[in-house]
């Protein structure tokens, strides 16, 4: 694996952060909707999905900045990894 420049470094960060907020702004949205008695059953289907899409996502990107941190240059194959 290799290093992180600072850039992909802050790139990451800052993905992460918007990612972080769209899960939280998904979450807002589907206590609404369950509340509602006229509850749409796919569009809430939808997006819990879509909510554990950017959780598996938001986990995938952490681990990859985690490692590229304790990796640094050492030869590992992770779903991080960037072909050398």
């Amino acid at each position: 694996m290799m290093e992180l420049t600072d850039e992909e470094a802050r790139f990451i960060r800052r993905k992460i952060e918007a990612l972080k907020i769209e899960h939280r702004d998904l979450d807002d949205i589907i206590e609404r909707l369950s509340r509602d008695p006229n509850l749409d059953e796919l569009q809430l289907r939808r997006l819990k999905r879509r909510k554990l899409l950017l959780k598996d996502q938001i986990a995938l990107l952490e681990t990859c900045a985690t490692e590229a941190i304790r990796v640094e240059g050492k030869s590992a194959r992770t779903p991080c990894s960037r072909p050398t």
